[in-house]
Formats: structure tokens, C-alpha cells, sequence
């Protein structure tokens, strides 16, 4: 039995304040290919199962794809980014962290796993979380950033696609259904990088079918050999996007 109590649903429509696309380009001083860097549009853009028009992932097999389609950055992250790291605080601004969506009033302490969402036209679930990588290293000009976004927890999340549809700066989030009460992603953070001897916690998040397979993979691996997948290993990854 779960030990959480339910978390109270957001006050909503919560509005989009910005959207953000961005085209593959050279990220770095190696130059690798991302499409991190996002700029913000407001002509209407239509929501497709793989994401926002007009925007593009460099490396398809970690970026992207149906479980994360939208990524979406709570705005209110940012002033605590600029605290942290004054010498960088040009770059701590809506799209820093290649989201497509930034909204003030939902962090990860107030949006649960399954979350179903109208987004303008559209509805989107809330499907993982997001897994820091080196791009946001190279992004930021910070050898640690992955780092410190792993052990903050402000990493915001990803949506899959229910119902295409569009969407436009000004409309709304609302939340239309809320599957798992017990799961706000900051829980699932705190299990899968804080907790992993949790087993019984474990446990239920290799069973939530809402949540990515990844994730429930994760999960499972680590209820079959006792032991939590190094942070080292889990940020050289390219789960980034």
C-alpha cells in the first residue's frame, strides 16, 4: 500500500506562457548535433503524436518519439538556476533546458504521473519524467549541470500525445484525469535516485502502465539485483533532449 497520501490536483487552466521549437544544430566545443536550443514561437502549432511543429531532435533513438513528445519546464525553476549560477543567468531563461512548454503554477510537486491534460485542441498524459544528460553540460558551460539537475529534482517531464490538436501562447492547461493520486513525479524522482532500497516502492513503479516502459525497466532491474544503476552511468546516457 502506498505510503503517500493523494496530491492535490492544480489550481487550473493553468495558461501556456511560451512555446519553443528548435532545429538540430552544433552544440558545444565538439559540435555534436542537438536540438536543445529552443526559440519561442506564437503563431498557432499544430500537436502531433511525435511532438510540436516545427521541432526536431538531433539523435532519434533517445530523443524524442511518442512518450516524449512535448517536454514541459516549470518557469518557476529558473530564478533558483540564476541564484545558483549568477555567471550563467543570460542562459537561465524560458527554453534554456530545450522545453516546448513554460507555465508558471505546475512543478513536479503538483503534477502526477498520468496526468491527463486539454492542451488547447489537444490532450497530452504525462508520461516520465526527464532524464538529465551532457547536453545540458554543454548548454549551460557547466561541467556538473547534469549533475545538479539530477540531485535537484527540477527536471521537469515529458507528455505523450492522446489527441492531436493545436495549440497557441495563451491557452490553457486543465486537468481532465488523474490516474495515480499517489505518484507526483517529485515521488517518482525521490524512489528511482533517492530510494532505491524502497522495494515496496520499487514495486509499484514497475507496474505503472502509464509510465514509460524505460522507466518501469529501470524499476524492474533494479528489484532484480538489489542495486541502484550508478548516476554516473545514468548521465552519460543521452536521455536528454
Amino acid at each position: 500500500m502506498s505510503r503517500d497520501t493523494s496530491n492535490p490536483a492544480p489550481r487550473c487552466p493553468v495558461p501556456v506562457l511560451s512555446l519553443h521549437v528548435g532545429q538540430v544544430r552544433p552544440l558545444g566545443p565538439e559540435g555534436r548535433p542537438s536540438a536543445i536550443a529552443k526559440e519561442a514561437v506564437r503563431d498557432l502549432r499544430r500537436i502531433t503524436a511525435f511532438g510540436l511543429e516545427g521541432d526536431a531532435q538531433a539523435d532519434l533513438q533517445h530523443h524524442g518519439g511518442p512518450d516524449k513528445a512535448l517536454h514541459h519546464y516549470p518557469r518557476e525553476h529558473y530564478a533558483a538556476w540564476r541564484s545558483a549560477l549568477p555567471d550563467r543567468a543570460g542562459l537561465f531563461v524560458p527554453g534554456g533546458f530545450g522545453e516546448n512548454l513554460s507555465t508558471q503554477g505546475l512543478t513536479e510537486d503538483t503534477v502526477c504521473l498520468g496526468d491527463i491534460f486539454s492542451l488547447g485542441s489537444a490532450l497530452v498524459q504525462v508520461a516520465q519524467g526527464r532524464k538529465p544528460c551532457w547536453k545540458l553540460n554543454a548548454r549551460f558551460g557547466v561541467e556538473d549541470m547534469a549533475r545538479r539537475v539530477q540531485d535537484t529534482g527540477r527536471t521537469g517531464w515529458y507528455y505523450r500525445v492522446l489527441e492531436e490538436g493545436d495549440v497557441a501562447v495563451g491557452a490553457g492547461l486543465t486537468l481532465v484525469e488523474r490516474p495515480c493520486p499517489h505518484w507526483p513525479l517529485s515521488r517518482l524522482w525521490r524512489v528511482l535516485n533517492q530510494s532505491p532500497a524502497d522495494r515496496e516502492s520499487l514495486a509499484e513503479v514497475a507496474a505503472l502502465q502509464v509510465l514509460a516502459p524505460g522507466w518501469r525497466e529501470t524499476a524492474r532491474k533494479r528489484l532484480e539485483s538489489g542495486e541502484a544503476e550508478g548516476l554516473k552511468q545514468q548521465l552519460g546516457r543521452l536521455f536528454g533532449r
